[in-house]
């Protein structure tokens, strides 16, 4: 017998929302006054583009892009980029991963991907960047952005937060 169902030409993918953004770029301007430490912040959606941007007064202008580039190496490689820091060096198993996407790779940690569940499976829709402060203090803002989406997703959806991507190098 022949299976007569035809393959998808078009899926259907979640899209993060500019309201999701704005949340959570909220929740990071609240985390980064907390810490003390003005961050740009930056949201992208799944396709990488970029969806919100902040840059909190103080925040280093120089940092404007390692911010943005944070977020769009955490959603294109669906990975926080704090898992390359060791493996970006010389000798490391993604040495010269760096210089790929026109010099946007950012490893640094700081980018963290948004995920949800959807039909049981990890999607990513996007990400965040933060970067002023050190890399543990990105993190600390970013990450106060990221659960502010997991809270409102899971609010809005019974309970299924955001998942956990496992970084493959």
């Amino acid at each position: 017998m022949t299976d007569t169902k035809k393959p998808a030409l078009v899926h259907n993918a979640p899209q993060l929302s500019h309201a999701a953004s704005k949340l959570i770029s909220q929740a990071c301007a609240q985390k980064s006054a907390q810490i003390s430490v003005p961050m740009n912040v930056a949201i992208v959606d799944s396709t990488l583009h970029l969806l919100h941007f902040e840059r909190l007064p103080g925040a280093k202008l120089t940092s404007i892009d390692i911010a943005i580039n944070k977020a769009f190496t955490a959603a294109g490689h669906k990975a926080p980029t704090s898992v390359y820091k060791d493996n970006v060096w010389p000798g490391g198993k993604a040495f010269g991963l760096n210089n790929s996407n026109g010099g946007k790779f950012m490893y640094v940690a700081g980018g963290i991907p948004l995920i949800v569940k959807v039909d049981g499976k990890d999607v990513v829709v996007g990400a965040v960047g933060c970067s002023t402060g050190t890399p543990d203090q990105d993190v600390e803002v970013a990450s106060a952005g990221v659960e502010a989406f997991e809270r409102a997703w899971a609010e809005q959806h019974g309970g299924s937060g955001g998942g956990k991507l496992k970084a493959k190098l």
